[in-house]
């Protein structure tokens, strides 16, 4: 069974080929039970019963048997999301495999492994496994593994936008499949490779591959098989559909001749599970053509199923469709309950979403953001209408609030925001000098929600979300140009956007801090580097940003007990460009707070393993080449002899984050975020969260001259003053840069983020 088909959640359930279609199990009954229950859609129950098998046959010395129920608990565990235990299951399956004289199970083994990794990531990983699999089913000439991972090596390649190659091996799974005689193979495959071809911009071809399919779909028995593949054919002519012309309604209408007879399959056959999902899209398309009450039926009806079937995966997107429909008919009471239900449902299912879902989108946000903004869009839209809006104000931002957790959940794939939402107090106001600054992007407008010491206020910025990404988009370019001022333009534009507009407000209240939690395009920019049209707004307020107000840890620094670890590298290593001020830089750390340092050789991954778990540092300054990257495995920090991945840096910090008082600031002075890529940015921010640090300076990109190491030299000359608190000692650092003809440009000075505790 393949764990990873293009569609969404339809995802979870669209099967390529099963362990039991190549290699029979023996007659064992639990596995039979398992493998009964399943085909009912009933994972949970049959999950039990292949764990039960598993146990059973390791007891009973039957290595065989122990190996398929592994592999059958991983395939359960990955169909309802569970994609860690699916993984566990299946790599203990696999050292078993690989241990066995007979290892013929490997490669099978590897291709369920490799599904699983898909959503997961690391993407390297995914490939390298699936390839393997793939050579080793070429190599031992087993034709149905083969076509069964080049499926799924085509959706690996959908996913990450390589359609052309993605339609080659979608292509030769179909030929091979036909030509072993394996129609069912062969029409899944043709699902997979309209998909691609859709996304490749052949329509035409697209077109037939599905038309191919819908004929003989249509005329098999009764099945789960059926049932799923009918709907997968039923949602790819929606897709079509949706991507440009429908001439006479054609494509509308073989859509739903194929959800309507996958609704009536699944029906037949008692499967509550694939009817949801079935009767589900069947209202999604009476929602696409406006008849709303068949739309309202339809997906109730999906609800009803889902929740019989126990399937919240499948739940909150039914919710979600019932509260979209509600707003479409003007029912906004109702539309609010519904938005409300769903997004709850979205935190009981939150392992099933930490993946990437499909072709069409490539994070968390795009995949399941819009529904969190939909309800918050309602609420503030609400909100205008109340003499008291406070309460629905609240609302809103506590709903991003719970999105922003859950997005950086998603970015890590761990527990290190659970760790420290369990210590932290949610962050509101903190100082009657402070104002929070949390702006939300909606597609037609940016809401302003300012938390100052009077209360929670509300402002209103008439700019779409299209025309922001472009203005921060050129803004960060051009700040990266330091031979011209040509930043002045966006920088004047987005300071009347986001600031102009507060500023009676916060002259009023005497405020002197700003704590921004930026939100989607505005995490790629230094909000230093706005300019009102005399001065830089860090010269106007001590800045910082923290990725959301549930994960700040506001408390002064206690100087008592500092001690600092500072490591860089300036040598060329592993491709990377020397960093030769880095030198000068590890020399000013030294010369104010002494400490440890190791530079070069010394600062090798074993050698930071060993101090971080001997010294009791309370500062970790690390200057080398760091990256960030849209996917956590793709983020780094540059040992000389090797990368610290953020796995890799929480496992060497990790004992710190357990202890009574963490680590207290981690600089990071040599960092790079992908231009325009806020979900680097996001890593970027959430990087102190990772690290289990109540506080980090990093940069947004690299500036690596004398500039850089003055303004980190400053900012710990400044912060060895015991009534300076952190924002205003890298304030002060920055301005030091500033007042210097040669570094007056944004680009030397404003990447340098203060990123959550400011105090």
């Amino acid at each position: 069974m393949s764990i990873r088909y293009i569609g969404s959640f339809l995802a979870l359930l669209l099967l390529t080929a099963t362990l039991a279609d190549a290699q029979p199990l023996d007659a064992h009954g639990h596995i039979a039970a398992g493998r009964a229950a399943y085909a009912q859609g009933a994972f949970d129950r049959a999950i039990e019963s292949w764990t039960l098998a598993a146990d059973t046959a390791e007891r009973a010395g039957d290595r065989a048997a122990q190996i398929q129920a592994l592999v059958y608990v991983g395939e359960g565990q990955a169909a309802l999301g569970r994609y860690g235990q699916a993984a566990a299951a299946l790599d203990r399956a696999l050292k078993l495999a690989d241990a066995s004289p007979d290892r013929s199970n490997v490669p099978w083994i590897l291709s369920r492994l490799g599904n699983v990794l898909i959503a997961t990531g690391p993407a390297d990983a995914a490939e390298t496994t699936l390839r393997r699999a793939l050579q080793m089913a070429r190599e031992g000439g087993d034709a149905p593994l083969t076509i069964a991972v080049l499926n799924d090596l085509g959706n690996f390649l959908t996913i990450h936008r390589k359609s052309a190659e993605a339609v080659a091996a979608y292509q030769e799974s179909v030929t091979l499949a036909a030509r072993a005689g394996d129609a069912g193979q062969a029409m899944r495959g043709r699902v997979n490779l309209a998909r691609a071809q859709r996304l490749a911009g052949d329509a035409r071809g697209a077109r037939q591959s599905l038309d191919t399919v819908l004929a003989s779909a249509e005329a098999l028995p009764p099945s789960r098989d059926a049932s799923l593949l009918l709907i997968s054919v039923g949602v790819g002519y929606r897709e079509l559909r949706a991507g440009g012309r429908d001439a006479g309604n054609e494509l509308l209408l073989r859509a739903g001749r194929s959800l309507s007879r996958a609704k009536d399959v699944a029906e037949q056959i008692g499967d509550r599970r694939t009817s949801s999902y079935a009767t589900g899209y069947l209202g999604a398309l009476y929602e696409d053509s406006g008849r709303y009450p068949e739309a309202l039926q339809l997906t109730r009806e999906a609800m009803f199923d889902a929740q019989q079937a126990q399937a919240p995966e499948s739940l909150y997107r039914w919710q979600w469709q019932v509260a979209r429909v509600h707003r479409k008919m003007g029912a906004i009471d109702d539309a609010l309950t519904a938005y409300r239900a769903a997004v709850q449902q979205v935190a009981a299912v939150r392992p099933e979403l930490t993946v990437r879902y499909d072709a069409a989108t490539t994070s968390f946000r795009e995949s399941v953001g819009p529904l969190f903004f939909e309800l918050v869009d309602l609420l503030l839209r609400r909100a205008a209408d109340q003499s008291d809006p406070r309460a629905l104000l609240v609302e809103a931002r506590d709903i991003v609030e719970s999105f922003k957790v859950a997005e950086l959940r998603d970015y890590f794939r761990d527990d290190c925001v659970d760790i420290a939402l369990s210590r932290i107090t949610p962050l509101d106001v903190v100082s009657p000098t402070a104002a929070v600054v949390y702006p939300i992007v909606l597609p037609d407008r940016v809401e302003m929600l300012v938390t100052l010491p009077a209360g929670l206020r509300r402002f209103v910025v008439p700019v779409s979300e299209a025309r922001l990404t472009r203005e921060v988009t050129q803004f960060r370019q051009l700040l990266e140009r330091r031979t011209t001022r040509q930043f002045l333009r966006p920088s004047r534009q987005l300071y009347d956007w986001l600031m102009r507009p507060l500023e009676a407000e916060l002259s009023a209240a005497k405020i002197d801090t700003l704590v921004f939690v930026p939100d989607g395009p505005l995490r790629t920019i230094p909000m230093a580097a706005l300019h009102d049209g005399q001065r830089f707004l860090i010269a106007k307020y001590t800045l910082a940003i923290t990725p959301s107000l549930k994960l700040t840890d506001p408390r002064p620094l206690d100087r008592k007990r500092l001690r600092i670890l500072a490591v860089g590298v300036t040598e060329a290593v592993q491709g990377f460009a020397p960093l030769p001020e880095v030198e000068h830089e590890i020399a000013n750390v030294r010369e104010v707070f002494g400490g440890t340092t190791l530079l070069n050789e010394q600062f090798s991954v074993a050698r930071l393993d060993e101090e971080l778990k001997q010294g009791a540092y309370t500062i970790l300054h690390v200057a080398s080449h760091g990256e960030f990257g849209g996917e956590v495995d793709k983020t780094f920090l540059l040992a000389f002899d090797g990368k610290v991945t953020m796995d890799r840096l929480d496992r060497l910090i990790g004992a710190l984050k357990y202890r009574d008082e963490p680590l207290e600031l981690l600089t990071l002075s040599a960092c790079d975020t992908a231009e325009g890529d806020d979900r680097a940015a996001l890593g970027l921010a959430g990087v102190a969260v990772k690290a289990g640090a109540r506080s980090a300076v990093a940069t947004l990109w690299s500036v690596n001259d004398e500039a850089s190491a003055g303004l980190i030299a400053d900012f710990y000359r400044e912060l060895k003053d015991p009534t300076m608190s952190r924002g205003v000692a890298l304030q002060r650092a920055q301005l030091n840069v500033l007042s210097d003809p040669r570094y007056e440009h944004p680009g030397f000075w404003s990447p340098f983020l203060l990123i959550n505790n400011w105090l």
